[in-house]
């Protein structure tokens, strides 16, 4: 036992800054006994330990299973396939229908449809921006963005550009006149908006006026008696505000004296601790446990330093207004705030056994989260702010491999509720649907925790990244770019969407949709986004607040719940196109498999080198292209196992493998030349643990189980760390 370990049971030596947390920080808000708390958790360890272990030892059996059928069957039959699959049990039978019975579930999951963000629990100022990000000015995102041309004239300078801004209020109040049409005229040519007798009146300066062509859409505003200062309005059951004030930088030239349009954006955010966050020890995880702490609270906060101006940054209030009855109209004004845990597979230092063996991670998380998250139901009084309006707690499980898996995640939800003295199923869960396993049998991983799940969710990385892997002895895939375009991604994508309404997840549920990894590309991502939205999505994933606001625009023009309605009675896709195997079937020309190799080894090089080295989990990374790209650990599975699948069947070899490696861990170092703690992979790659990280991602990745990045990654950071305390 070394002294960073303390003993609190026979069973299990836990951490002694954890335990100097959860004693003194956590524990006394929540009225629990500490002796109780720990020896409950140990007990927990104890009983769920081994079974979480028998759960990953049954993908490996699977995987060797179907590793030896494809070489048996190098000519795919997709019958014969279907059959094998459901003799070894990975592909299961399904149950009669059933609707899902979760309840207690708030409005921003159940009944909206919006933006979702997810960021790094790690990064104080990134989370605390997320959760802000429930409101955003949409003249700044608009400003900010490439929406807005920058050719001559229109640049975005240092200094504000009038030309510019007109632009912005003329797509502003366009937007208005789509969505929150007058009667008679635009919002271009409004005078002055005034409160009468419950209506909001447009005044045009000849003097004629209009009310709303649908008047219910004004709820509220804010000085009503006189010229109000501000406006609220609501459209599928989304809120702007127009702020007036004829004094303001914009609304003095404006001649409604309309400043701003803030628009209600990110409705939810998911504080994670997977996939975007570098945390490989104790150190790292007490680190994000406590900015979760600080969020719960209230009490988290982050210095802003611009300039010779510094800032504290802090959970913004809740919103107040007055209605058209004179009451009072408040409104939320922070993302509801979800947790991501890890998943089953790594093992943490935080809690070891009397002989030192690390114990799940995931339950740990289990455990801290959501003991964290209930000091807001147990004593609400000890929080600044509120979370949940409906006493629950929100945790997205990721990386579950089927039916068996969700039940045990739901096992262990109800013993940490028994543990924590919570009612059954308050804690919420979030199935990610990114693993084939789960994709085939999502029905049933959804009955698996009926009466908890409130959220499932598609992502193309992960999902191609085990596709991949569990494919791997069937043939070469087809390039990168080519798989997202065939038959099965979108009966992926479609098939989610359907067996999520069918098993009642309308009006009880968010069914989501993936990241748009392109923060700079604001122009692309309103012509491509809106398909999620149409797709029956009520929320989608976006990289940051200004693309949530963004975002959410799209929300106000599709009615979600209409289309799910339209998408409930359509025909269900055909599960023979989700096991499509998406295979190399022409010949690649030497440029080609070069083209490849460099774009796939630049992203690998790109991502590691700062997980490793900086341990930044989640960053903007310059592509081949020099077009920076949100990335986490999905965009390195996917890239390292495409690789791994090309060496295995010989369409490139280690030589042109190493001869990329050397040759895009130049432009690597160019592109991140000059930042802050980083450290060039050449000359010398093998005194750089990143590049090392990065070669055996590749040349070990069809060795990893499932194709996943931690364990290495974990390896090496941990090594870059050690070497930092010499």
């Amino acid at each position: 036992m070394t002294n960073t370990q303390t003993t609190i049971t026979t069973q299990h030596q836990f951490n002694a800054e954890l335990v100097q947390f959860v004693n003194q920080q956590v524990l006394p808000l929540t009225g629990l006994d500490q002796q109780q708390f720990w020896a409950n958790f140990s007990q927990l360890l104890n009983d769920l330990a081994p079974k979480n272990q028998e759960l990953l030892e049954t993908r490996t059996h699977l995987q060797q299973q179907i590793n030896d059928w494809h070489k048996a069957n190098p000519t795919f039959d997709p019958a014969q396939y279907q059959a094998f699959l459901r003799d070894i049990g990975y592909l299961v039978e399904q149950g009669e229908d059933f609707q899902i019975s979760t309840q207690n579930v708030d409005q921003e999951i159940a009944t909206l449809a919006g933006p979702q963000l997810v960021v790094p629990i790690k990064n104080a100022r990134f989370a605390l921006n997320a959760a802000n990000a429930r409101w955003g000015s949409l003249y700044d995102a608009a400003y900010g963005s490439d929406i807005i041309s920058q050719s001559e004239g229109l640049k975005a300078g240092k200094k504000y550009n009038p030309a510019r801004g007109n632009h912005v209020i003329g797509l502003a109040k366009t937007f208005l006149d789509d969505n929150f049409p007058l009667k008679h005229g635009s919002h271009h040519d409004v005078q002055a908006y005034t409160v009468y007798f419950r209506h909001l009146l447009a005044t045009f300066p000849d003097g004629s006026q209009s009310g709303l062509a649908q008047p219910c859409q004004f709820v509220a505003s804010s000085n009503p008696d006189v010229e109000p200062t501000s406006i609220v309005l609501k459209n599928h059951g989304l809120h702007i505000e127009l702020i007036i004030n004829r004094k303001g930088a914009i609304g003095q030239h404006d001649i409604a004296g309309l400043d701003d349009i803030q628009v209600e954006s990110a409705l939810s955010t998911i504080m994670d601790f997977e996939d975007s966050v570098a945390a490989v020890d104790s150190q790292d995880k007490l680190e994000a446990y406590r900015n979760w702490f600080g969020l719960i609270t209230g009490n988290l906060t982050a210095t802003i330093s611009k300039g010779n101006q510094t800032q504290i940054r802090r959970l913004n209030c809740d919103r107040s207004y007055t209605d058209k009855n004179g009451d009072d109209y408040n409104l939320h004004g922070r993302s509801l705030l979800l947790v991501r845990n890890v998943g089953h597979l790594m093992t943490s230092d935080l809690v070891q056994t009397a002989q030192g063996k690390n114990m799940p991670e995931g339950l740990i998380d289990a455990v801290i989260t959501a003991l964290i998250a209930a000091i807001e139901i147990k004593n609400p009084q000890a929080c600044r702010v509120s979370n949940s309006r409906t006493g629950s707690i929100y945790i997205v499980k990721p990386k579950m491999h089927g039916p068996e898996e969700v039940a045990f995640s739901n096992e262990l939800f109800e013993r940490v509720e028994n543990m924590l003295d919570l009612a059954p199923n308050t804690i919420k869960m979030g199935i990610m649907d990114e693993e084939r396993r789960t994709t085939i049998n999502l029905k049933e991983c959804i009955r698996a925790a009926q009466s908890r799940v409130v959220f499932i969710n598609t992502g193309f990385l992960d999902r191609t990244g085990d596709e991949i892997h569990t494919s791997m002895q069937a043939g070469a895939f087809k390039p990168k770019a080519d798989i997202k375009h065939q038959t099965w991604i979108q009966a992926y994508e479609n098939n989610n969407v359907e067996v999520g309404l069918a098993c009642g997840f309308a009006g009880k549920a968010q069914i989501g949709k993936g990241m748009w990894a392109m923060p700079d590309e604001m122009k692309a991502m309103m012509a491509a986004k809106v398909a999620h939205p149409k797709s029956g999505a009520n929320t989608a994933w976006v990289p940051s607040p200004t693309a949530a606001t963004l975002h959410a625009l799209h929300y106000h023009q599709v009615g979600v719940f209409a289309e799910q309605q339209a998408i409930a009675e359509r025909q269900v896709t055909n599960q023979s196109d989700l096991l499509t195997l998406e295979l190399l079937e022409e010949t690649l020309s030497p440029q080609q498999v070069e083209a490849e190799l460099d774009n796939n080894i630049q992203g690998i090089l790109g991502y590691v080198v700062r997980w490793v080295e900086m341990g930044i989990g989640c960053s903007k990374v310059p592509d081949i292209n020099n077009i920076e790209l949100m990335e986490d650990r999905a965009t390195l599975r996917i890239s390292s196992q495409h690789i791994a699948n090309w060496l295995l069947h010989k369409i490139c070899s280690p030589e042109q493998v190493m001869e990329s490696m050397h040759k895009m861990a130049q432009v690597v170092d160019g592109q991140n030349e000059g930042s802050e703690g980083y450290r060039p992979m050449l000359p010398n790659v093998e005194q750089s643990l990143a590049f090392q990280a990065a070669r055996e991602l590749i040349f070990q990745g069809r060795n990893q189980p499932s194709g996943y990045t931690e364990p290495l990654l974990h390896q090496y950071r941990s090594w870059v760390k050690n070497e930092s305390r010499i």
